[in-house]
C-alpha cells in the first residue's frame, strides 16, 4: 500500500545535484516524480523511480549518503482542491504528514506524503476507499 522512495542528502554546493542525477542518467533509471528541500547547508532530494533499490545501491556504491523510506501515494482528482479533499481524510482521522508533494501521472493528480503513523493511514486507505499507487502502477 505504498511506495519506495530516495532521500538523497545534497551539500549546497555547485555541482552536487548534477552529480547525483548524471549517476542515475548512468545507471537508466527514470526518474518519476522529485522534489527539493533545502536549509542552509544541505538538501533533501526526494525521488520516486521505478527501480528504488537499485538506485540506491547504485548511489551508495558512488558515495552518495542516500536512505529509501516508504510513502504513501494516494491518487487525488485533478481538479481544483483534489489535495485538500485528500488530506482531509488523514486529518480528521489524526494522522500527521511530515511532508508531501504533488505530480501528475497520466493525467491523474498524485499526492505523495510521509507520515509516521502508517497503519493508522492506511485504516484511512481502507475506509475511505482511497486509490494507493504501488510500485506496479509506475510506468517503466
Amino acid at each position: 500500500m505504498t511506495i519506495r522512495q530516495l532521500s538523497i542528502f545534497l551539500e549546497n554546493q555547485a555541482g552536487t545535484l548534477q552529480k547525483v542525477l548524471e549517476l542515475i542518467k548512468q545507471a537508466h533509471i527514470q526518474i518519476i516524480a522529485c522534489t527539493i528541500a533545502d536549509t542552509a547547508e544541505y538538501g533533501i532530494f526526494r525521488i520516486i523511480c521505478r527501480e528504488p533499490d537499485r538506485a540506491c545501491r547504485e548511489l551508495k556504491e558512488a558515495g552518495v549518503a542516500v536512505a529509501i523510506s516508504d510513502v504513501f501515494a494516494v491518487e487525488m482528482s485533478n481538479q481544483p482542491g483534489g489535495a485538500a479533499d485528500v488530506v482531509s481524510h488523514f486529518s480528521e482521522a489524526g494522522v500527521g504528514i511530515t511532508y508531501m508533494y504533488a505530480f501528475l501521472l497520466d493525467g491523474r493528480g498524485i499526492l505523495v506524503f510521509r507520515t509516521n503513523q502508517e497503519e493508522l493511514a492506511r485504516e484511512v486507505v481502507t475506509r475511505c476507499g482511497l486509490r494507493v499507487l504501488s510500485a506496479d502502477d509506475l510506468p517503466l
